[in-house]
């Protein structure tokens, strides 16, 4: 898939907590075919950060020319994105990586989404709805103060919840759901969040005999496989999560579950 370098304007900034922030940028052009799981690569100028920082892609409106990035500051380039002010350009690469296999026929699915791992699952959610799909979102946080964006998964269905403190839903880590007792029930499960959790719910999947696709969160400085500072191990050798994922089924990967 080819990939653009565009300078896109800031149209748009919402603070959701003290952690999250919604970034909205502006093509002046048309933007090309973006699927869900993609990511892209945001310059960071005018800060001591050099670096590219990637972000999973949000959402995308195509009648407006937009795309949304959910982000929580976490250093000094998701800090500077998030006091840019609406008018600002930012340098885009775009975009990049395998998104989410998008299967026909697939009937009823699960996605699970840990702390800033719901990120790439709203545009998901919306790809699968449009194709018929019965959709569950699973959201697992530490308290409810972490809960963001919550109704807009609720437009394309049933959104569960687990919270650490216990202050909302389910109490405990996201595979104490009790939706993983009932695992048999989805055709494919997609998830992205931290390898803890992706590792218990993949051990959960293969036990299950369910598909289980999961998005990886590895360190990807430029986006196009140059610097290896991604690679991860599967049963095919290497792979750069940039350029062969961010998206890789867990079938492939050599992990110790």
């Amino acid at each position: 898939m080819r990939k653009y370098i565009q300078n896109l304007q800031v149209v748009n900034k919402q603070i959701l907590s003290e952690e999250y922030y919604l970034l909205e940028l502006k093509s002046l052009q048309s933007l090309p075919e973006i699927l869900p799981g993609q990511f892209a690569e945001i310059a960071i100028t005018g800060s001591a950060t050099f670096l590219r920082r990637p972000l999973s892609i949000h959402d995308v409106d195509y009648d407006r020319n937009t795309i949304s990035f959910l982000v929580q500051i976490v250093g000094k380039g998701t800090k500077y994105l998030a006091n840019i002010e609406p008018g600002k350009f930012l340098n885009v690469i775009f975009p990049l990586g395998k998104g989410f296999g998008l299967i026909n026929n697939l009937e009823k699915a699960l996605l699970v989404g840990g702390g800033c791992g719901i990120a790439p699952l709203l545009y998901l959610a919306r790809h699968l709805y449009n194709k018929g799909v019965s959709i569950s979102t699973l959201i697992g946080v530490r308290s409810s103060m972490q809960f963001i964006e919550v109704d807009k998964y609720k437009l394309y269905g049933k959104v569960l919840i687990t919270t650490e403190d216990g202050s909302e839903g389910t109490t405990g880590f996201v595979v104490n759901h009790p939706v993983f007792e009932q695992l048999s029930q989805f055709k494919k499960i997609y998830t992205c969040g931290p390898d803890v959790m992706m590792k218990a719910i993949a051990k959960k999947a293969i036990a299950s005999g369910v598909d289980c696709e999961v998005s990886l969160e590895n360190s990807m400085a430029c986006g196009i496989g140059a610097c290896l500072c991604c690679v991860t191990e599967t049963i095919e050798g290497n792979k750069c999560v940039c350029t062969e994922g961010p998206v890789f089924n867990i079938k492939y990967l050599k992990w110790q579950i």
